[in-house]
C-alpha cells in the first residue's frame, strides 16, 4: 500500500478537520481516503465523500484493534 498525507491541517493537536491520508494499492490504484479526527476516524472508500465515509470512535477503533 501507498499512504500519504493528502491534507494536513493540524496544530499542536488534531482538530475538527483532521488529517487526511489518501490510500493507493502497490498498483497504483485509489482505494480511498482515511481522515483522523479528534473525535475518531471516517474511512472513505474510493471516491466516497467525507459526509459519506464509515466513520468510527476512537473507542471503537480500539476495541477492533485488541480484538
Amino acid at each position: 500500500m501507498k499512504v500519504q498525507i493528502k491534507d494536513f491541517d493540524v496544530q499542536m493537536e488534531v482538530k475538527n478537520n483532521g488529517i487526511e491520508f489518501e490510500v493507493y494499492d502497490n498498483a497504483g490504484h485509489h482505494r480511498g481516503d482515511c481522515f483522523v479526527t479528534k473525535t475518531g476516524l471516517i474511512w472513505c472508500e474510493g471516491r466516497t465523500r467525507k459526509a459519506n465515509g464509515v466513520k468510527v470512535t476512537w473507542d471503537e477503533f480500539i476495541s477492533r484493534m485488541n480484538s
